[in-house]
């Protein structure tokens, strides 16, 4: 959950609007482990906490990796529109909170949403300039090792779930980005280059450099540039 200075903390103009970061993979894929790494690494990332009506699970905290709510309370939140996007998961209700991520891109912060297929198609409609990353498991057999490892799906669930990835892998195609998850240091630095790499782009860089490239003589709109004296003023 985002800390209390964190959410009193004030947009600052100079800085573009941050980054949605569109995290999926199939049930088990590793995603939370990658996400939980990027977020000790790179700094200026926050991370989303969904809502969900399924049932903690291990040592799982209310407000820490979900909001667990009933159904009727998810389906009230529906009715409101405070949801971004929502899914039925495997009979699981899952939403992210438009308004948590609305606050944070506003402030020039980047927010990552750890989502399933369902939930990435919705934000990939309604957000086009998010950045979509599948965590693609390096193997159907690795999947169901780590799905049993875990120790938290009946017989029933897990079986619907190695069922259910297929379908979910083959979403991969319509991802920014795919990061083959067969080692968890490359795999979690390759995230992570993503996020830097997309910084980078100049269009999400204009509001941040206008005064280095106002220096230079250069009018910082997309597509303008200068003209005068003023743009040869270096070569006097």
């Amino acid at each position: 959950m985002l800390s209390d200075s964190t959410k009193d903390r004030k947009p600052d103009p100079l800085m573009g609007r941050g980054m949605l970061v569109v995290v999926s993979s199939p049930s088990g894929g590793g995603k939370g482990t990658l996400i939980d790494r990027v977020l000790k690494t790179v700094p200026g990332v926050s991370y989303s906490i969904s809502y969900t009506t399924r049932a903690p699970r291990g040592t799982e905290q209310n407000g820490r990796e979900y909001f667990f709510v009933d159904r009727p309370a998810f389906e009230a939140m529906i009715e409101h529109g405070e949801f971004l996007e929502w899914a039925d998961v495997y009979g699981h209700l899952y939403g992210t909170n438009a308004e948590q991520v609305e606050r944070e891109r506003a402030a020039g912060r980047d927010i990552i949403l750890e989502i399933d297929v369902q939930g990435a198609a919705s934000i990939r409609a309604k957000v086009p300039d998010s950045v979509s990353v599948f965590i693609l498991p390096p193997s159907f057999e690795l999947l169901r090792e780590r799905l049993v490892a875990r120790n938290t799906d009946s017989v029933a669930d897990l079986e619907r779930r190695m069922n259910g990835a297929p379908s979910e892998v083959e979403q991969y195609q319509f991802f920014d980005y795919v990061v083959l998850n067969d080692d968890i240091n490359r795999a979690s630095q390759q995230l992570a280059a993503v996020i830097y790499a997309e910084r980078a782009r100049r269009e999400r860089q204009e509001s941040v450099l206008r005064e280095t490239l106002e220096d230079f003589g250069v009018v910082s709109e997309p597509g303008a540039v200068a003209t005068g004296s003023e743009t040869h003023r270096g070569s006097e």
